[in-house]
């Protein structure tokens, strides 16, 4: 009988623990708990370049077919899934398929550094001017892109919010 009454104890402690409301971003965000866990920060980066016009829907996931095509002509398989969800595909996804990748902030920058060296080769960043000048999350924003969610698929996620120089968000960050 105790142990049932412990058992309920725990039970109920846990569902309050569940209950707990999350930050305001992560409480929209419907694949926290699906596709990875809850991001324990939530980065804001401010585009150096404005949304191309005429980008929509289908230009976004062109973009990502295009990675995975890049992807799937290495003789390895990738360690990780890239992939984009939201009404009209603005949130990028990327999730490790194999344990030790992507379970710290710094491998998700290095991955951020290698696809900003092959974003740089990218017809769109060639008619930026200064190809030489911008990232991978540069090139999200030229394509419209909300956000790029990184996980281990396990335990760790970092998000990063891209927003224009534009919105109040990036007034009081300077830009180098």
């Amino acid at each position: 009988m105790l142990r049932c009454k412990i058992g309920w104890f725990v039970f109920i402690g846990w569902a309050c623990v569940m209950a707990l409301p999350l930050t305001a971003a992560a409480a929209e965000d419907r694949y926290i708990g699906y596709y990875y866990p809850a991001p324990a920060e939530i980065e804001t980066y401010c585009a150096r370049v404005p949304a191309l016009s005429g980008i929509d829907k289908r230009r976004r996931v062109g973009f990502v077919i295009g990675i995975k095509e890049g992807m799937s002509n290495k003789p390895y398989d990738s360690a990780y899934s890239v992939f984009v969800k939201g009404g009209e595909s603005r949130k990028l996804i990327i999730v490790a398929k194999t344990d030790d990748h992507l379970e710290t902030i710094y491998r998700v920058r290095a991955l951020l550094a290698d696809l900003t060296n092959s974003a740089r080769t990218t017809p769109i960043f060639d008619e930026s001017g200064a190809p030489e000048n911008l990232t991978f999350l540069d090139l999200l924003a030229l394509l419209g892109f909300e956000s790029v969610t990184a996980s281990d698929g396990n335990k760790f996620t970092h998000q990063i919010e891209i927003r224009q120089l534009t919105e109040d968000a990036c007034h009081t960050q300077s830009i180098d």
